[in-house]
């Protein structure tokens, strides 16, 4: 499967130029240790998150739990999110493993080709957002400036994230694998609403050794306009 994987992740490493810090183009995966088709998607995103213009992150569901393992990094707010984006679009169906690609593009299964072709398109796309994040001990100063002002308002939100470890499942699908999850996320927390017309400032406790991740995303959940890492 490895062999699969790189080739695809060729086919838009070679298309899309010179790497950029920001802006940074974000995955959601929406996974389980409990779904049996997860794996190969889980290190799919192990892979895109080598890239510094890719912020995947995993977060991980609880609906499979009730197959004989419960994820150990399952939250219900997550999939609470992933019910929240199949509403926006009209749908009542969610899956495993799932794929939101800059909070817009939506991929199910392990699709390496399609990722790829969605990713080069949100990485050729520009942001009327300048937004920087900056640390200061243990608190965040998030600053955004849009140009043109905005049409309406969005989330400013902070995610924290483990950035990798390898868990042994003991039952259900996948029972008697290690597998290596990458980006798990931990938190997913909304900071502030804000309008677009004027400059935003906002100051956010950012402890522990945690990386994290600011995110700034229209209502819905729809499109994320602006993205930066925190190490």
């Amino acid at each position: 499967m490895r062999h699969i994987v790189s080739a695809a992740c060729g086919i838009w490493l070679a298309a899309t130029g010179a790497i950029q810090a920001e802006p940074v183009v974000v995955v959601e995966l929406y996974t389980s240790q409990g779904c049996s088709s997860c794996p190969p998607a889980d290190e799919f995103i192990a892979m895109l998150a080598s890239d510094p213009r890719i912020l995947p992150l995993a977060l991980h569901v609880d609906y499979w739990d009730y197959i004989g393992w419960a994820d150990v990094f399952a939250q219900s707010k997550f999939t609470d999110r992933q019910r929240a984006y199949a509403k926006a679009e009209g749908s009542r169906t969610i899956y495993t493993p799932q794929l939101i690609i800059g909070g817009q593009d939506r991929v199910e299964g392990f699709a390496p080709e399609e990722t790829a072709e969605r990713l080069r398109e949100h990485l050729a796309a520009g942001t009327p957002i300048l937004l920087t994040v900056t640390r200061e001990g243990d608190h965040l100063v998030i600053r955004a400036e849009a140009d043109p002002p905005l049409t309406e308002p969005v989330r400013v939100q902070l995610v924290r994230y483990k950035p990798q470890e390898t868990v042994m499942i003991e039952r259900g699908e996948n029972a008697g694998r290690a597998i290596t999850y990458t980006n798990i996320v931990t938190s997913w927390q909304r900071l502030d609403d804000w309008s677009g017309q004027t400059p935003l400032e906002v100051t956010a406790p950012f402890d522990g050794d945690e990386p994290g991740a600011v995110i700034i995303q229209t209502e819905g959940p729809s499109a994320i306009l602006a993205a930066a890492r925190v190490d």
